[in-house]
């Protein structure tokens, strides 16, 4: 039995599956949801359309202040306009990558973040929710998975959608965004030191969660 409010933290690489293990998760134990990810495709998408030079933090943290989102029953809106499948794009993805390297635009939207540990408690998911954004968590989650292993995925991820892929060029993609996401200055991707690290290349998604779900009885 949790004792609530219950706060998960979970960082890791793309591609390692924290996404739906912390959706499965939340669901399983009635407790909100926060994929911080959206949040930052949500500006890229934002900022994108209103043509507004990524590498400018000045210019990105003024126009938050235009920028509303909000998730309602697992989807995305920006500005009052569902956009879910529109974030997911692979160029959209770049430049959120790119824009999470603003010192400033990280601090902003902490707020934001924080805002979602309400209630029962929270299943945040990202790249330093256990780090910056949640460094009090209840449990701390570090999913790995092997570049060859994400790059798979992602592969088989996009021909079921009728997308043509290259699985060489994905893996280094994900290099890419490996390297970027860890050598950021501010609030890079690291394993926090109270983390617990699982490595989920040969695991499915339900053996992930039942692992975390363990780590949660061996607390309580």
């Amino acid at each position: 039995m949790l004792k609530l409010p219950f706060l998960i933290a979970i960082d890791g690489p793309a591609g390692s599956g924290k996404g739906t293990v912390a959706k499965i998760l939340s669901q399983k134990l009635d407790l909100n949801y926060l994929d911080s990810g959206a949040i930052y495709r949500l500006i890229a998408l934002s900022s994108s359309k209103a043509n507004i030079n990524q590498d400018d933090a000045r210019l990105i943290t003024r126009h938050l202040s235009d920028v509303d989102i909000k998730f309602i029953d697992g989807q995305a809106f920006l500005n009052g306009i569902e956009v879910s499948k529109e974030i997911r794009a692979q160029e959209v993805g770049k430049i959120a990558s790119k824009i999470a390297q603003h010192i400033e635009v990280r601090k902003q939207i902490l707020e934001l973040q924080r805002g979602f540990f309400y209630g029962r408690g929270l299943v945040a998911e990202g790249r330093d929710m256990t780090t910056v954004v949640f460094p009090n968590a209840d449990l701390k989650i570090y999913l790995d998975a092997s570049p060859k292993e994400r790059a798979k995925r992602r592969y088989k991820q996009l021909i079921s959608k009728g997308i043509d892929a290259n699985i060489t060029d994905l893996a280094e993609e994900i290099k890419a965004r490996d390297r970027q996401d860890m050598e950021r200055l501010y609030s890079p991707l690291l394993v926090a030191k109270t983390a617990n690290v699982l490595n989920s290349d040969d695991l499915s998604i339900d053996q992930t969660v039942d692992k975390i779900i363990l780590l949660l009885k061996d607390k309580h």
